[in-house]
């Protein structure tokens, strides 16, 4: 079979602010410049005004043409930086507009599979944290960066030409900086690294630590549980200690080194000691003092940013990674499926290419059956059901349904035809109205109230002051049964002929099992159905029962068949009667 993954050449993330890129250092670069100017006609205002200290007249028409240049390169400067500002902060708006345009396709094109592998939290990461850790590098490092290096080489530019022995003095607090600044950041990459370590498993166990601090207060381990936590934290606090006393006295010197104190104090001695020996006039220290004194402060400037700018190339690299993500393959001649029977076909599949987890898998469903999927934990039933509505996709063999494999298949049409229900409930931030119509967004209130009805949800929705128009998480707090509901609600208004289920009753309690049960009963009717079962009685009437072990099939037939075949599947249920007759209540049990 042919296929495309419909992905186009590799697309540069600032090709959309290309134009403004260029625009922002255009403007930094102006406004740098006329930075400087003022300065420079000090200089130059000093030097003309200068003769007229021992009587002979300056030239009205240079003093006024001075002024009038610095003037409005003043008001150049001011104007460059406001508008390289705003600018910036555009071009980060739609640079951020971008990036998440393009994180949002990338995601529709991605398996199922990448998002079952990876919690909310590392979308959110990709749409919010990493866009927003590119602020710095758009909105203030591109203007910080051409003013760091635009200011001093046209300080230094003037300075050897007005006088080269004081242009050589001002180098020496950048010369000095660069030299030691290499040894303050030896072995750099791998101190970030450890504290992005330190950091990442801190978080984690102060997350650990609040989330549990109920349960575990309530059985007496406080003690205990935070263990953990006070234990990250010390590693991160000694970690931190160390790395500062490592760094201090560099640190330390290179703040001394560059410091407006100390490089004024040597600009004027150096300057005195010239002008001493005859090499300087006194006038000619001025245009060192001046534009000496700003050369060091940019490039420190850029230097605090470091941490922020390290962010923003991190978040770049993890954005340009998932961005090169291979989608799920689409066919370049798809087909729709004309029935509702689901066939495995030989199917063997293996995560990432590595340790094979089903092997040669060959079973039939027919139209409006139950077939059930059992097995211990990791025989690869909740794999093989993924297979259908495309978490993952095979790598030998075929998954069909109504004959055309599902790859072939659109993925609007697939999902109009398979629908599923798994353990794992994601409801959205929104109202239950909301919740349960995101199949179907024409539907009427009336169909969401029907479905609600039918999954048993309905009495409990109407208990919330707003009912339907109550927003999950908000005023619509629910248990794991109600919130399961939801989802079967859900599943109905999508009325999809092939349903998935990953039993959802499984840690349900024994009240909630029941309006679940009921619920499933009316979600399944009429529909084929590949039922992942936990609770082995949930599946005495299921049409085919398939024993999974080690990724292949061992058995095959209905509950009474299994059982009077003696195998497999007859010791689960076997064991599994004996754990439920222990669970029940002395007096349940006679």
């Amino acid at each position: 079979m042919s296929v495309v993954d419909g992905t186009r050449g590799s697309e540069s993330f600032f090709a959309p602010v290309r134009r403004s890129l260029a625009g922002i250092v255009a403007l930094s670069v102006l406004g740098a410049v006329s930075g400087v100017v003022p300065f420079i006609a000090i200089v130059e205002l000093a030097r003309t005004m200068l003769p007229a200290l021992s009587g002979v007249a300056a030239d009205a028409g240079r003093v006024w043409a001075i002024v009038g240049v610095a003037t409005v390169a003043l008001f150049l400067s001011f104007g460059a930086a406001f508008l390289s500002g705003m600018v910036s902060h555009f071009a980060d708006a739609e640079l951020q507009l971008s990036l998440r345009r393009r994180i949002v396709r990338h995601l529709q094109r991605l398996p199922l599979g990448w998002f079952d592998r990876r919690t909310s939290g590392t979308v959110r990461k990709l749409v919010e944290n990493d866009v927003v850790a590119l602020h710095q590098l758009i909105a203030h490092a591109i203007h910080d960066v051409v003013t760091a290096v635009t200011v001093p080489a046209v300080s230094l530019a003037y300075l050897f030409v007005v006088q080269w022995q004081l242009a050589l003095a001002a180098l020496v607090p950048l010369v000095v900086t660069a030299i030691l600044y290499p040894v303050l950041m030896r072995g750099g990459g791998e101190k970030y690294r450890q504290y992005d370590e330190s950091t990442s498993a801190l978080s984690g166990a102060t997350v650990e630590f609040v989330h549990g601090i109920a349960v575990v207060k309530r059985f007496g381990q406080l003690g205990r549980s935070h263990r953990r936590y006070r234990d990250e934290t010390a590693r991160y606090v000694r970690f931190v200690d160390e790395w500062t006393r490592e760094t201090a006295a560099m640190f330390t010197v290179i703040e001394i080194v560059t410091s407006p104190v100390v490089v004024l104090t040597w600009l004027l001695t150096t300057g005195a000691w010239l002008v001493s020996v005859g090499a300087a006039a006194p006038i000619d220290v001025l245009p060192g003092v001046l534009l000496g004194l700003g050369l060091t402060s940019p490039l420190m400037k850029l230097g605090s940013s470091a941490q922020f700018l390290r962010n923003a190339t991190k978040a770049q690299q993890s954005l340009a990674e998932f961005l090169a993500l291979p989608p799920a393959p689409r066919a370049d001649v798809p087909s729709s499926p004309r029935g509702a029977d689901v066939a495995f076909d030989d199917v063997s599949f293996a995560y990432d290419g590595d340790h094979r987890v089903l092997h040669e898998i060959a079973a039939a469903c027919a139209p409006g059956t139950v077939t059930a999927l059992v097995g211990s934990s990791g025989s690869g039933k909740s794999t093989l059901a993924k297979l259908v509505p495309r978490f993952y996709d095979a790598q030998e063999g075929t998954v069909g349904i109504a004959g055309v494999d599902v790859r072939r298949i659109e993925p609007a049409d697939l999902y109009g035809a398979v629908g599923f229900v798994f353990q794992d409930v994601q409801l959205l931030r929104t109202s239950l109205r909301e919740n349960i119509r995101l199949a179907r967004p024409e539907a009427s209130d009336d169909e969401i109230e029907a479905a609600a009805r039918a999954a048993q949800i309905h009495e409990r929705i109407l208990r919330f002051d707003r009912g339907y128009d109550a927003v999950v998480g908000e005023d619509a707090n629910l248990s794991g049964g109600e919130a399961q509901r939801v989802t079967i609600a859900r599943a109905l208004m999508a009325d999809t002929p092939v349903l998935v289920l990953d039993e959802a009753t499984a840690f349900a309690d024994p009240d909630s099992e029941a309006a679940i049960q009921r619920a499933l009963s009316t979600l399944t009717a009429d529909r084929t159905v590949l039922v992942i079962a936990h609770r082995l009685h949930t599946i005495t009437g299921a049409d085919q029962i398939l024993v999974l072990d080690g990724g292949r099939i061992v058995e095959r037939g209905t509950h009474p068949e299994l059982v009077a075949a003696g195998g497999r599947f007859a010791r689960m249920w076997a064991d599994y009667q004996a754990n439920h007759a222990r669970a029940l209540p002395e007096g349940a049990r006679r």
